[in-house]
């Protein structure tokens, strides 16, 4: 299945469905190489970026932010054709969807309060004191 048609199938779900979509396939593409607790951590970067307000009201809005995600940096015709990856994205999905449904102090976060992350190596100017490397990630809390 290309990246298009996944996303051109969201539209059609129900919010629910949509949202854990949209956020698998946010784990899919920035860390399916990545240990379970790395791509947990980047499923909780964008859970709690639905927590600020600023990037939108859905998972889907905040995944779909310009420039923020691999879903609007990775060309549409990308083929998600790693069915154990894609399988294991869904889940994860699934586990932060539930815990954000927690109350916020009985969650069990990997990387309390992070908004952002960057792979190692590269360089942005907002990036200094990361809370958490992770795999070839490194977390932040940026205001």
């Amino acid at each position: 299945m290309t990246l298009g048609l996944l996303l051109g199938m969201v539209a059609l779900l129900p919010r629910p469905v949509a949202d854990q979509t949209c956020l698998a396939a946010t784990v899919y593409l920035e860390a399916r190489s990545q240990p379970t607790r790395g791509q947990l951590a980047v499923a909780e970067v964008a859970m709690d970026r639905l927590d600020m307000g600023r990037y939108g009201n859905t998972i889907c809005d905040v995944v779909t932010s310009p420039r923020q995600f691999a879903l609007t940096t990775t060309s549409k015709n990308f083929r998600i054709d790693n069915p154990v990856a894609w399988n294991k994205a869904w889940e994860i999905a699934g586990q932060a969807i539930a815990i954000w449904n927690q109350p916020i102090a009985d969650r069990k976060l990997v990387v309390p309060h992070a908004n952002h992350f960057i792979r190692l190596g590269s360089t942005a100017t907002w990036a200094k004191n990361p809370v958490a490397t992770i795999g070839d990630h490194e977390f932040y809390v940026v205001d």
